[in-house]
């Protein structure tokens, strides 16, 4: 893995108030945000709506994502509406995942302002997808305040074939692609993928100082299963088991860094539990073995080596592939490349084309 040093602190869209201040002034605004929504200074962090509503900031509701409004909620749990300092926070991750037009009557601009960690199957770009299209059937505004990314220079991975889309991928991007919320958000306006191709009015909050080669390790996790920037880079590599038996350490405290089954002959082990973000994880309470990736390595490259040795091993292969595992990869060819005995170096190879094609639809919104 190669990073540019870092010169200048890396300033985040949501901390240049005095760029973005004026433009929500006597406003009535909502936001969409959760735990990561933070302003950070020296000494000292704040909520976003803190900060703002202290400016005298007008908020008619708050929604939140999957985990919820403090981010602390397990990896698919429902979650209610609730209030947050007399303000409705409105969940997106419950009855309804998406926003009701209604919601927005009253309102004349919606925030988004979520940390992503860049990876395609990651929930937070469904939520702000259907955010936009809310926005553009209401001809409301939204504004990104971007976040830098930290999975952010390189690209990989199978690009998702639009019969495998659903709510963990709705667009025809690589599982890491490379580009911050903002870019993202703009990529969704401009290639026409909201529904019947309608735009919304987006507006970004860029990011000072940055650029996609930058290291950047956010101050939150970003979910409860992501504590560190380790547990983050290996998370796009990972995440391929979280659709079969194979657990990836949820129910400890060394989540998306460790991997392993009852079946595998690895010296380590763990044995899960229930825990913070993960109240009834797989294989709990089984003694399982497997690899410790704490001290992993990572390059500019989505791993496969977990995904077809934990294959390999397995006893019972016919139900190694969950149902929905083709809708985590995007397609289903990698699940048959595996069953069939590809390499990693073949797989990978059947990925160029369509990468090399969508760089070239990446480089028309990049903003750094």
């Amino acid at each position: 893995m190669s990073f540019n040093l870092i010169s200048q602190e890396i300033i985040n869209g949501a901390n240049r108030i005095d760029d973005y201040i004026e433009k929500i002034e006597n406003k009535n605004i909502a936001i969409i945000a959760n735990n990561t929504s933070i302003i950070y200074t020296k000494n000292r962090k704040v909520h976003i709506i803190d900060t703002l509503l202290a400016k005298g900031i007008k908020f008619k509701k708050i929604f939140s994502p999957e985990h919820g409004f403090l981010g602390d909620k397990d990896d698919g749990e429902k979650i209610e509406d609730g209030l947050y300092k007399d303000i409705k926070v409105i969940s997106l991750y419950g009855n309804n995942r998406k926003l009701k037009d209604n919601d927005l009557e009253d309102v004349d601009i919606l925030i988004f302002d979520i940390q992503d960690v860049g990876v395609r199957f990651y929930t937070y770009l469904s939520t702000l997808h259907y955010a936009m299209e809310s926005v553009a059937r209401m001809n409301k505004k939204i504004i990104i305040f971007d976040r830098a990314n930290p999975n952010s220079f390189y690209i990989d991975g199978p690009i998702l074939d639009l019969k495998n889309k659903s709510f963990i991928g709705l667009h025809p991007v690589p599982i890491v692609y490379g580009m911050t919320i903002g870019e993202y958000g703009m990529m969704i306006n401009g290639e026409g993928w909201l529904e019947n191709g309608i735009k919304s009015n987006l507006e970004v909050i860029k990011i000072l100082n940055y650029d996609h080669s930058m290291k950047y390790i956010p101050n939150e996790r970003p979910s409860p299963n992501l504590p560190n920037i380790q547990s983050i880079y290996l998370y796009p590599s990972l995440a391929f088991l979280e659709k079969t038996p194979v657990s990836v350490g949820r129910g400890t405290t060394i989540q998306f860094q460790i991997y392993g089954h009852p079946d595998f002959d690895n010296k380590f082990h763990f044995t899960p539990q229930p825990n913070f973000g993960s109240q009834n994880p797989k294989l709990k309470g089984i003694q399982s073995f497997g690899e410790d990736l704490r001290q992993h390595k990572t390059s500019n490259k989505i791993e496969l080596t977990w995904l077809i040795n934990s294959y390999l091993k397995i006893k019972d292969k016919e139900t190694f592939f969950k149902s929905d595992f083709d809708k985590l990869a995007g397609n289903s060819n990698l699940r048959i490349q595996i069953m069939n005995g590809m390499s990693d170096s073949e797989i990978r190879k059947s990925w160029t084309n369509e990468l090399d094609n969508f760089k070239k639809i990446r480089s028309k919104y990049l903003l750094y």
